[in-house]
């Protein structure tokens, strides 16, 4: 027998989204130390939903837990990039194309797109675009594969995150999302694929060219 997993308090899930935040908008900087009493202060909690919250970020990818410099915010250079995408790269095209074999809707989808284009701030910009590209594989009938998407997402945005902040390029990745969306709106599922492979694969090798760090 299955067990749901226990809910995450809400002191810990409101700490957990406002660390998330600061670390996906640039706020909080690649290598940054996050001290829990620090946290604790700015947040008006104990140290215990600050300490949970960070648990469940390193769990994801986004924080680095030492035994010497405590807390940090996870570092992105070329290698940890392309471990990323290429996990993108070999799962995300297939998932669009096993989405669009069923038919799945793709209003979301273009309700994404639409909120990035019309977007005020990288944040909002920035979780449309996440938005986007889920819902193109969502609905690939494979939950595991949806699993192992999702649980690169937040390391793909923090990956973006900092290659925006040295090259803005949102107007160029917005109308590769739009040629994306056409394919699969017109049914072409094997164009939209490889549309979607080229845009994942030009992003991480125009961002993180190999031995390079940002």
């Amino acid at each position: 027998m299955a067990f749901a997993p226990s809910p995450i308090p809400s002191r810990t899930q409101f700490v957990l989204e406002a660390i998330k935040h600061g670390i996906l908008t640039g706020g909080l900087s690649p290598g940054q130390a996050l001290v829990e009493t620090e946290l604790a202060a700015r947040f008006g909690v104990s140290k215990t939903p600050v300490r949970e919250a960070l648990k469940t970020l390193a769990g994801t990818g986004l924080v680095v837990m030492s035994q010497f410099k405590g807390v940090t915010v996870r570092t992105v250079d070329a290698g940890m990039a392309h471990e990323v995408y290429e996990v993108r790269l070999l799962l995300e095209p297939e998932a669009l194309r096993r989405s669009l074999a069923r038919h799945a809707s793709l209003d979301a989808a273009r309700d994404a797109l639409l909120r990035a284009d019309e977007a005020v701030d990288q944040a909002e910009r920035s979780l449309a675009n996440r938005e986007f590209h889920r819902e193109l594989y969502l609905s690939c009938g494979n939950p595991l594969l949806t699993r192992m998407l999702d649980e690169v997402r937040d390391q793909a945005a923090l990956v973006s995150t900092v290659a925006w902040a040295a090259d803005p390029s949102w107007d160029r990745e917005a109308d590769e999302h739009r040629e994306i969306l056409r394919l699969a709106l017109a049914g072409d599922a094997a164009g939209a694929a490889l549309a979607l492979h080229d845009h994942i694969a030009s992003f991480v090798r125009r961002a993180f060219p190999e031995g390079d760090q940002i």
